[in-house]
C-alpha cells in the first residue's frame, strides 16, 4: 500500500473508485526522489490529490488500465530524453536501459512523450492532458533534432497536449491540479507560471517578446540559420524568474506561449519535497525481471542543491533547473541520510551529497536574489565575475554533520565538482577534507578539452585553471598518504574543435600521463547552446561563425586521438595527424603519438627455396654439416 497504485487492484485496495491523475511515465517506476514521477505523484499525495502511475504503457489496455481520471493525464517520458535513452552519439541504437525493469532496451518507444500523449487523446479526447519531464522542457520551443537532422516545432504541438510544463513541475503541478479542482476548464489554465500552452492570438505588450517563427527557424537556408540562433539566445536570457518576459513562437497560425519560469523552491519548500514517504527502490513488481538497474547509483545517494550557475554551453541543466541555485537545509539533509542508515542493505557508505554541481551551496553573488542571473553572462567563465562570493564553508559543515552519524563509515562526493570554483576559495579547509574524507578512489572532474579556442565555445575556464588543480590534489594525496586519482570528463567534436585541437588534446594528455578509458563525443541534445552551435554553425552570444566537426570520419579522428595510446585507434590516429600536417608526432621520440608502421622483415639473402625449409629440416642439415666439420678437424 505504500507505493501509489500501478493497476486497477491498487487503486480499489485504497478504497478509491477513481483517480485524480494517472501519470504515464516511461521509467519503470522508482519511488526515490533521484526520480521525477517519484517527486511529482508524492507532491501531489501530499496536496490530497489520488494518483495512479502508468508505468511504459504498450497497448490500449494499458492506457485504459485505470479508466478516466477525475482530473486528467500528465505525462513524462522519463527521466532523460528518450532519445538518448535509445541512441549513442553515433546514432547507434543502445543494448540496454537503465531505466526499465531487467535493464532491457526497447521498453519505450522513440520520441515517448508524443507517443504517449497521442495515444491518450485518441482514447480519452476530452481528457486534461499536460506533459512535463526533461523531454518536454528542452523540446517546448522549435528545436534542431540531431536523429532527423531536422529542426522539428514545439513537442507540445506534436503531443496534442493542453500545457506543458517546463523545469522542475512541483509547484506548477500542484497549482494546476487546484484550479482543475476547483472547476476551472483547460482554456482557463493558461497562465500558470513555468508553463507553455498554445493560442489562437498573439499576446502583445512590453512583457512580451516575439521570437522568430518555427516557419522561420525551419528554413535551412543561412537567414533561417540565423533567425534560430536569434531565438536560441532569447530563449536561454529569458530563463530567469525574478526578470524574464513572456515568449512568443508562431507555428503557423498558432502561437507557442511560454509564461515565465516559476521560481525556484525555497529551502523550506525543498525540506517539504525531500521529506516525503518515499520507498527509495522500485516497485517490487520488478523483483522477478531483475529490479531496475538505475537505482543502483542513487539509492544512498542525497541531492542537497538545484541549479547551476556554471552553465556549461553543452550542457541542458541551466535551461531546465536554472542558474540560480537553491538548497536543503542540513535537518533535511541529515534526516534523509538517517533514514539511508537504516535500510538493510546500507553498507555504511553514503556514495554521494551533491546535485548538478556538488560544492554550490547559494546564489553566485547577493545581487541575483534581487535582479536575476546576468542574461548576457556568465558568473565563472571565461573568467570568474568579480562579484562571485565564494564559500564552502557551509557545504563543508554539513559533510562534517553526515560523516559523524552513526553507523556511517564514509560520505563521497561522486557528482561533479566546479574545480575552478573551489580553487578561488582562499580557505584550504574545504580542498583538504575533501582529499581526505570524500573522494572514493576517483574524483570526478570536467576539463573538458584543452584548447582555448574550444573551451570558450564550451563556456569553460583555460585549461591552465585545471592544471593547478591537479597539481594540488596530487599534492595534497600525497602528503595524507593515500592513493587516489582525478578522473577527467574530457570531449571530442565539441563545436570549434578543428584537427589541430583535437591533435593538442593529444598531446596534452600524453603530456600529463593521461589514458582516458571513456572519452565523450558531443551529442547534440535539444535545449543547449552548443546544439545550436552544430546546427547554425554560429555562436548565438557573438553570430560569428563556428566551425563544427560533423562527418563521421572527422569525428571518428577527433575521438581516437584521445585515445590514441590504443593500438585500434592508430589508423584514425594516423589519418588525422597528416589532415592536420603533424606527422612529426608518428615516430619512436619521445613526443610522438603512436609509433611509425611496422616494416616488413629484410630477407636474409638467400635463395628462395632455402627459405622455405621448414625449421626442422633447416635444424638436421645444421647439425649434420657440424658433425661432418668436427670430423674434418679430427681427422687433421
Amino acid at each position: 500500500m505504500a507505493f501509489l497504485p500501478i493497476n486497477k487492484a491498487d487503486l480499489l485496495a485504497r478504497g478509491w473508485d477513481a483517480c485524480d491523475f494517472v501519470l504515464v511515465t516511461g521509467d519503470a517506476y522508482v519511488d526515490h526522489p533521484s526520480f521525477g514521477t517519484a517527486v511529482i505523484s508524492r507532491v501531489l499525495e501530499d496536496a490530497g490529490f489520488r494518483v495512479c502511475i502508468l508505468s511504459q504503457p504498450r497497448n490500449d489496455g494499458d492506457y485504459r488500465r485505470f479508466g478516466t481520471p477525475r482530473l486528467g493525464f500528465l505525462i513524462n517520458s522519463g527521466n532523460i530524453d528518450s532519445m538518448v535513452a535509445h541512441y549513442t552519439a553515433a546514432k547507434k541504437r543502445r543494448s540496454d536501459d537503465a531505466y526499465t525493469p531487467g535493464g532491457r532496451a526497447g521498453a519505450r518507444p522513440d520520441r515517448a512523450l508524443t507517443v504517449y500523449a497521442n495515444a491518450v487523446r485518441r482514447l480519452f479526447p476530452n481528457a486534461f492532458i499536460a506533459v512535463g519531464g526533461l523531454e518536454a522542457s528542452l523540446r517546448r520551443f522549435a528545436h534542431y533534432d540531431y536523429w532527423s537532422d531536422t529542426v522539428m516545432p514545439s513537442v507540445l504541438l506534436d503531443c496534442k497536449a493542453d500545457l506543458l510544463m517546463y523545469g522542475m513541475g512541483e509547484k506548477h503541478v500542484v497549482e494546476i491540479a487546484r484550479r482543475l479542482a476547483a472547476g476551472e476548464t483547460k482554456s482557463e489554465i493558461c497562465d500558470v507560471l513555468g508553463t507553455c500552452v498554445f493560442s489562437d492570438t498573439c499576446p502583445a505588450g512590453d512583457s512580451v517578446i516575439v521570437l522568430p517563427s518555427f516557419e522561420e527557424v525551419s528554413d535551412p537556408s543561412r537567414a533561417g540559420k540565423r533567425a534560430y540562433a536569434d531565438a536560441c539566445r532569447v530563449q536561454q536570457a529569458e530563463h530567469d524568474s525574478v526578470r524574464a518576459k513572456v515568449l512568443v513562437q508562431a507555428h503557423g497560425n498558432r502561437f507557442l506561449v511560454q509564461n515565465a519560469p516559476m521560481p525556484p523552491l525555497s529551502t523550506e519548500e525543498m525540506d517539504r519535497v525531500y521529506a516525503l514517504p518515499y520507498e527509495r527502490t522500485y516497485h517490487p513488481s520488478y523483483e522477478a525481471q531483475g529490479g531496475v538497474p538505475g537505482i543502483e547509483e542513487v539509492q544512498f545517494s542525497i541531492i542537497h542543491n538545484r541549479g547551476c550557475y556554471g552553465a556549461c554551453n553543452f550542457c541542458s541543466l541551466a535551461f531546465h533547473q536554472g542558474r540560480t541555485v537553491t538548497c536543503r537545509s542540513h535537518r533535511s539533509v541529515l534526516d534523509e541520510a538517517k533514514k539511508i542508515t537504516e535500510m538493510p542493505s546500507f553498507k555504511g557508505y553514503i556514495h554521494d551529497v551533491g546535485g548538478p554541481t556538488a560544492n554550490f551551496r547559494a546564489p553566485s553573488c547577493r545581487a541575483q536574489k534581487k535582479r536575476g542571473v546576468c542574461p548576457d553572462k556568465k558568473c565563472l567563465a571565461p573568467t570568474p565575475c568579480r562579484a562571485l562570493e565564494v564559500d564552502h564553508s557551509d557545504y563543508l559543515a554539513l559533510l562534517r554533520k553526515l560523516r559523524a552519524l552513526p553507523k556511517v563509515k564514509k560520505v563521497f562526493i561522486r557528482s561533479g565538482v566546479r574545480f575552478d570554483y573551489l580553487m578561488l576559495d582562499k580557505n584550504p579547509a574545504f580542498f583538504r577534507e575533501l582529499v581526505a574524507h570524500h573522494v572514493s578512489g576517483q574524483l570526478k572532474v570536467a576539463p573538458e578539452h584543452c584548447s582555448e579556442r574550444v573551451l570558450s565555445y564550451m563556456g569553460k575556464p583555460n585549461i591552465t585553471v585545471y592544471e593547478n588543480f591537479k597539481r594540488r590534489f596530487e599534492k595534497e594525496t600525497e602528503r595524507i598518504g593515500k592513493k587516489q586519482f582525478l578522473v577527467p570528463y574530457l570531449m571530442s567534436s565539441h563545436p570549434g574543435s578543428r584537427v589541430e585541437d583535437a591533435i593538442a588534446l593529444a598531446e596534452f594528455l600524453k603530456k600529463e600521463k593521461m589514458h582516458p578509458q571513456q572519452v565523450q563525443d558531443f551529442y547534440p541534445t535539444p535545449g543547449t547552446v552548443s546544439t545550436c552551435m552544430f546546427y547554425t554553425g554560429l555562436d548565438p552570444f557573438t553570430m560569428q561563425s563556428v566551425y563544427v566537426p560533423k562527418t563521421p570520419e572527422e569525428k571518428a579522428e577527433q575521438r581516437a586521438l584521445l585515445q590514441y595510446f590504443k593500438r585500434e585507434n592508430r589508423a584514425l590516429v594516423k589519418a588525422a595527424l597528416k589532415r592536420g600536417e603533424r606527422e612529426d608526432l608518428i615516430g619512436t621520440h619521445r613526443g610522438a603519438l603512436i609509433p611509425p608502421d611496422a616494416e616488413p622483415k629484410s630477407p636474409a639473402h638467400r635463395h628462395p627455396k632455402a627459405q622455405a625449409v621448414p625449421t626442422k629440416k633447416k635444424n638436421s642439415a645444421a647439425r649434420a654439416a657440424a658433425k661432418q666439420k668436427a670430423k674434418r678437424q679430427k681427422k687433421g
